[in-house]
This record gives structure tokens, sequence and C-alpha cells, in this order.
């Protein structure tokens, strides 16, 4: 809609008719819309002109956006199922990706000095990256912390005591931190996750009176 409004403007200056301007479907008018602050790029396609120009644009019906490839992938609105993630751990992309490792052992921090510091409080900020080097949970939109995610939480669990491996090693963010923390105590309560009890001994002699 609004690049049809656009573009009639540009043929009125040129003491052209709308009407009378068509273009091929094979080509399309990149243009460049500012509204409300923002800029939003987009390629528009004139291939069927109408004389009638509708308040709202149809989506469906008519693609008018097309997102930017570098905005999609750091883009993180979607909602995506464990159940989707928990297939995506025994996938052939995730083999090849991550190998048979966790998925943080590959992860390198960018930090100055010799002592890592305290990991960054988010990477998404507005549902999308902000920052070029994001945790390896917030990298892949497909790794969901989840009670039900077995597999990805025990990536997180020390094997030889059984503690949850802090942010300095994994590289987690703290945001995914807690959330990790939260996925793994709920999934020790509902059973999924074996752990070991401290065996505590008793003197009985000095409760006896």
């Amino acid at each position: 809609m609004a690049a049809r409004v656009v573009l009639s403007q540009a043929l009125r200056q040129l003491a052209i008719s709308p009407k009378t301007f068509t273009v091929s479907s094979k080509y399309t008018t990149n243009m460049l819309l500012k509204a409300g602050g923002g800029s939003l790029s987009f390629a528009r396609s004139f291939s069927k002109p109408s004389d009638e120009v509708s308040s709202e644009p149809n989506t469906e019906s008519d693609p008018t956006l097309v997102v930017d490839q570098k905005d999609a992938s750091k883009m993180r609105n979607r909602v995506i199922p464990v159940e989707i993630s928990m297939k995506y751990l025994k996938s052939k992309g995730y083999s090849t990706t991550y190998g048979s490792e966790p998925v943080w052992v590959k992860y390198r921090r960018n930090f100055k000095g010799q002592f890592a510091p305290d990991t960054r409080k988010t990477c998404i900020r507005q549902e999308k990256l902000s920052t070029g080097n994001p945790c390896p949970i917030c990298r892949d939109e497909y790794l969901i912390l989840d009670y039900r995610n077995v597999e990805l939480l025990k990536q997180f669990i020390s094997p030889f005591n059984g503690a949850i491996l802090p942010t300095k090693k994994t590289g987690l963010c703290q945001t995914k931190q807690r959330e990790l923390l939260v996925a793994i105590t709920k999934a020790k309560d509902y059973g999924l996750i074996a752990f070991d009890v401290p065996i505590r001994e008793y003197d009985y002699s000095d409760y006896r009176s």
C-alpha cells in the first residue's frame, strides 16, 4: 500500500498517469520507508497495478514484506516447542554442528585480559540478538531449556560431582543460567534427572535417655 502511494506521487511529478504504468513481474522495486523513527526495507512487486489503494496491506495474498536475512538470523521472537528441540538434538544437523561434545565446548568468549569476567546479563533485547557473540544457548534458537529436554540439561551438569557448571566455564549469559537452574531443579523434582543424596550417619546414643 505504502509503496504504491510513493510510486503514484513520483508519477504525478513526472506527469505520467499511474494507470498506464506497468512493470513486468520479473522486476521488483526496492524501496525504503521510514515510519515512526525506524526504517523498514522491503522489496515490492508492481506486476499487477490497481486503481484502488487499500488502507491496510494484505500480507496473505500479496507479500509486501521480505525480511532481511541478516535481521532474520538475529530475531528470537519465534516460539519453538520443546518437542522440536528434542528432535533437533537427535538430528544430523546437530551432530554435524556440535558433534558428540556439549554445545558449550567450542564456544569462545571475547574479553580483554587474562581472566574471564562475568558473563553478560542477556544476549537478547527486544526479541533480537544484541551482541555479535551470543552465548551457546542464545545463538541457536532450537536449544530450548526445559525440564523435559533432559539431554540438553545433562550437558551442563558435571559428571564428577553432579553440580551445575558455572557460567565462566560454559559461557552462558545470566538470563539463560537462571533458566538452566530452574529447568534442572524441576527435572530433578519430576525424577527425570537422577542425583545422589548425601548419606548422613547419626549417633542415636545421643538421643537415648
